[in-house]
């Protein structure tokens, strides 16, 4: 039966931090547009700040959906499923926000991670989450799954672009969302 919780507690805190794959989920505003869900799953890119708060280090990838619709509105939610041991599920319901590269904060809150996913990894931007709706359901139809260890391609991809390459591929794949909102557009213009 499905429970809303007042917080984050301990025991839930110790079982998100357990789970090796979540899901972003966030939406443009209005009838139009995609609803777009990614997983995440890189070992260390999740935190939970406090209570009420959880981040995840945002790596670049193909699309920057996620940025442009928290620039647009905010909304996003979060999904945890147990693929091993007891059936749960667990949903952060919240405003999101995301501190840059090129944001004053962002070395501070890449603190809160595995300290070896910097910027020369692909990280772009810490997404932050101020959780409004914590709530966990049953898992009954959830598989179980044996986690079979990391895929370190991203990060290796990454490494090996270079300063100057991950902003060019931010560039070319990241500027706007399949809907044209922007998107990720920090990184400065070609010299």
């Amino acid at each position: 039966m499905a429970k809303v919780h007042e917080s984050i507690g301990d025991r839930m805190r110790a079982w998100l931090l357990a789970q090796h794959v979540f899901f972003v989920a966030t939406a443009p505003s209005g009838p139009d547009g995609h609803v777009n869900v990614s997983p995440k799953g890189v070992g260390g890119t999740f935190a939970v700040l406090d209570e009420r708060t959880v981040a995840y280090v945002d790596l670049t990838a193909s699309g920057s959906e996620t940025i442009a619709h928290l620039r647009q509105n905010g909304r996003i939610t979060l999904m945890f499923c147990a693929f091993e041991g007891p059936p749960d599920i667990v949903r952060l319901h919240g405003r999101g926000r995301f501190v840059t590269l090129y944001d004053d904060g962002f070395d501070d809150l890449l603190a809160h991670f595995d300290g070896d996913l910097d910027e020369s990894r692909g990280a772009r931007a810490v997404v932050v989450v101020d959780v409004e709706r914590v709530s966990d359901s049953c898992g009954y139809g959830v598989p179980l799954m044996d986690y079979r260890g990391e895929r370190h391609l991203l990060p290796q991809y990454m490494a090996r672009k270079g300063v100057e390459g991950r902003a060019a591929y931010r560039r070319l794949k990241n500027r706007t969302s399949i809907d044209g909102l922007p998107g990720f557009d920090m990184d400065p213009a070609d010299g």
